[in-house]
């Protein structure tokens, strides 16, 4: 691209600045910021405002992406080669499955926005989601069904799914580095991290494979059970659910060890059970 100096800078050249500005299209022609800082007008100086914030944003999100991989860069120091991140998604919910992701990610990829999928809105999860399974090493999701979870108790069956995307990798983790727990009946040494998808940036890649999965599993699910809401709640314990699970009765991807849905099949408790976690309420 062609240098911009002063001189070039137009009306038409300001305004189609702006659009690319608040669109983020990308990379400017070198010389912008210098043009725009001999230019009087008063929406040069607006521009150069808006040009100098989001590149002070963008320096902060490269310091905060590198920050994520402190946990990733300690493994390697140790000689291991494919760190696994791994997470799940699910715990909390009325009905549906837990699932859990788990991803290898490749050196120097850093998305931007890449978070606790908690922390990421629907549209950039997504956007996310699509990046991560294009470059990553290698990629899987496992999940625990409703069955499994009232079987062995939600905290085990998510142990499980953490197990079965650890086995369905492509490429055989040395390392895995987990949320806040341990996945067992793996061979490879692993790290439980508390808060670690928003401390390590490839649990928060698997923190994001797992909520999308789970979410459009969901979605499906809505078709084939209609009326509770579920593409909209995911399963969680909103008002709205709750409301219809009283009205319609649990059907038969409610999890029937869980209080609300024992309440509403008139059922009496199994035996005492972690519920909610802390860690997907809201």
């Amino acid at each position: 691209m062609a240098k911009v100096s002063a001189l070039t800078l137009s009306s038409m050249t300001l305004e189609a600045l702006r659009v690319h500005l608040l669109g983020r299209a990308g990379p400017l022609p070198p010389g912008v910021a210098a043009a725009l800082a001999q230019d009087a007008r008063g929406g040069a100086r607006v521009l150069l405002r808006t040009l100098e914030a989001q590149r002070a944003e963008e320096r902060a999100e490269t310091r905060r992406l590198a920050r994520l991989l402190s946990y990733e860069r300690e493994a390697q120091a140790l000689g291991h080669v494919h760190i696994a991140g791994v997470d799940e998604a699910g715990m909390a919910p009325l009905a549906g499955p837990v699932v859990a992701g788990a991803a290898i990610l490749p050196d120097g990829f850093r998305p931007r926005g890449l978070d606790d999928s908690k922390k990421v809105d629907p549209a950039l999860r997504e956007k996310l989601a699509l990046e991560i399974r294009t470059h990553a090493i290698a990629w899987a999701v496992g999940t625990a069904t409703v069955e499994e979870i009232d079987q062995i108790n939600i905290y085990h069956a998510g142990l499980l799914a953490m197990r079965r995307a650890v086995e369905a990798l492509s490429v055989r983790p040395d390392f895995l580095l987990v949320d806040a727990r341990r996945v067992p009946g793996v061979a490879m040494p692993q790290r439980g991290i508390i808060k670690g998808d928003a401390l390590s940036l490839s649990i928060a890649a698997a923190s994001i494979l797992a909520k999308t999965h789970r979410d459009a599993l969901l979605v499906d699910l809505d078709r084939s059970h209609p009326g509770y809401g579920f593409a909209q709640h995911k399963g969680y314990p909103t008002p709205e659910h709750l409301e219809r699970l009283e009205r319609l009765g649990a059907c038969v991807i409610h999890r029937r060890t869980f209080a609300p849905v024992r309440r509403a099949l008139a059922l009496k408790a199994p035996g005492a059970q972690q519920e909610l976690f802390a860690k997907e309420r809201g």
